[in-house]
């Protein structure tokens, strides 16, 4: 078993890796996370998915809507016993990664390419986001921003495409090359699960490229030997929630969080 301050030490290296441009030292243990660091929906499901990887525990999606502060997070996994794992030899893959997705599609008069997220996207990632409503900005990450931080931008381009998957609608806009979209998903800590997002630029909004990249998306996690895929959809996210249904997402309400709705769905 572990002491609080053991916890309290592993807690802090899981949001470092989550958000590496956060200053752990200066964490206020009883105020809110949300307010000292900027933490996506996505960047959520991974703390839980990084805590369960650091610690023997499991930790059930609906308990993660718990950890509003550190003091709540350390107070969690105190009470649950939280304990390093024995070593142990890395689990078997659930399958060998799948070929990434490189296609061509007409969208709306404009000829788009599917394609892995590559590094060199950094800056237009970077005015994707910006580019975005603010109002999608919000329905994307949760909360209130206007642009990414060096450490989230690398999170997000830097990817393995094996366990974090990312994957880009581009095309040329005014001669140069933009993004339209972005979907990915992480794979989560039993590794037959993974939890994804997606965002699509404003103007391209009802032209079936959030179809397309999502489609695209769903496709390879199969390949890939994935089970299941979810997310986190804020409850106010309507149309989200109606994408979802319409690509085979079931909704799952948890009467404890009256904010966010949890969409799943069987590859």
């Amino acid at each position: 078993m572990m002491d609080s301050d053991e916890i309290r030490a592993v807690v802090l290296a899981a949001i470092g890796t989550i958000a590496p441009e956060a200053d752990l030292r200066q964490l206020a243990p009883a105020r809110p996370l949300r307010e000292q660091i900027e933490l996506d929906s996505m960047d959520w499901l991974n703390l839980g998915a990084e805590l369960q990887h650091r610690l023997s525990i499991e930790i059930p999606p609906a308990d993660q809507q718990r950890f509003d502060t550190l003091d709540a997070i350390v107070g969690y996994l105190a009470a649950r016993g939280a304990a390093l794992p024995p070593p142990a030899s890395p689990a078997p893959a659930v399958g060998l990664p799948a070929v990434l997705p490189c296609t061509r599609h007409w969208v709306a008069g404009t000829a788009v390419t599917v394609r892995p997220m590559q590094p060199g996207d950094r800056a237009a990632e970077a005015e994707f986001v910006q580019h975005l409503s603010p109002e999608a900005r919000y329905l994307r990450f949760m909360v209130t921003m206007r642009s990414l931080s060096d450490g989230k931008l690398d999170y997000l381009t830097r990817v393995d495409q094996d366990h974090h998957v990312a994957l880009v609608a581009a095309a040329e806009q005014g001669g140069q090359p933009a993004l339209l979209g972005v979907a990915r998903y992480i794979v989560d800590n039993t590794g037959t699960g993974c939890e994804f997002a997606i965002a699509v630029d404003d103007a391209w909004h009802g032209t079936g490229l959030a179809g397309i990249l999502m489609q695209a998306l769903v496709d390879h996690a199969r390949r890939r030997g994935l089970a299941t895929m979810e997310g986190l959809v804020l409850r106010t996210n309507t149309a989200m929630l109606r994408f979802a249904r319409q690509l085979g997402f079931e909704q799952h309400r948890d009467p404890q969080d009256r904010d966010t709705v949890t969409v799943r769905r069987a590859l």
